[in-house]
């Protein structure tokens, strides 16, 4: 039988530098805080021009492996899952707008999540967590009439109960989630008034985590995230 055809697909000289210089960083060779060798240093190593140079380092700023800032030599940066979601903050809320299921699907996780994160917070939860979540809940009361600075308390209310966790990975999560859902819940809040309930709701899984009520602590944040889920829609 006759050979299947494979063709040889010529690659641009600045993928082969990206590929390069990501082994170079995942290799250890360049560590975080490290500034990447100058153009002139790169463009003898590999043989190339200064293009090819520029645009994988471009490649490699836009994918959040290197800072670059005019005027100063391009730095490695150190990965988090902090930064990682935020490499795909504005396709996730793309795909948010142009799709209902999306949306639905999100909010279904979001529900998953939190329940799972009011349980360990009610487990593992210290004075001073409780502390800090009952200011958030103040500076949240006080912030009634000005949507912006409720809904960034809000945000905090929650990531700061997924924090009790001691994992960063929850903590990115959650405020990834938040991030993404926070037109519709800003939207929600202005045009629906209930800012209000939201506190109430608030002040009860406080409650529940005070007490370490794990199974309590749950079905207050169910509940608190059922009865806005519904409203998360423009």
């Amino acid at each position: 039988m006759p050979q299947s055809i494979e063709p040889i697909v010529r690659r641009k000289l600045s993928d082969e530098v990206f590929d390069r210089l990501e082994r170079m960083i995942t290799s250890g060779e360049l560590k975080p805080g490290d500034e990447m060798p100058s153009e002139r240093v790169l463009m003898e190593r590999f043989g190339v021009g200064r293009p090819a140079i520029r645009e994988a380092m471009q490649s490699l700023a836009n994918k959040g492996l290197l800072n670059i800032s005019h005027g100063e030599r391009a730095k490695v940066l150190q990965l988090t899952a902090q930064s990682i979601f935020r490499q795909v903050d504005l396709t996730a809320k793309i795909m948010l707008s142009q799709s209902t299921d999306s949306l639905e699907h999100l909010k279904s996780a979001r529900i998953f999540f939190e329940r799972g994160m009011a349980r360990e917070a009610a487990q593992r939860s210290r004075t001073g967590d409780i502390d800090d979540l009952g200011a958030i809940i103040d500076r949240q009361r006080r912030s009634l009439g000005d949507a912006e600075a409720f809904i960034a308390a809000d945000m905090q209310f929650h990531s700061r109960i997924a924090q009790i966790s001691g994992n960063p990975i929850y903590v990115a999560v959650s405020e990834a989630m938040l991030a993404w859902l926070k037109e519709y819940h800003t939207e929600m809040l202005i045009w629906t008034g209930k800012e209000k309930l939201t506190l109430v709701e608030h002040e009860e899984i406080l409650d529940r985590l005070r007490d370490r009520d794990a199974e309590g602590a749950e079905a207050a944040m169910l509940k608190h995230l059922e009865r806005s889920r519904a409203l998360y829609n423009r």
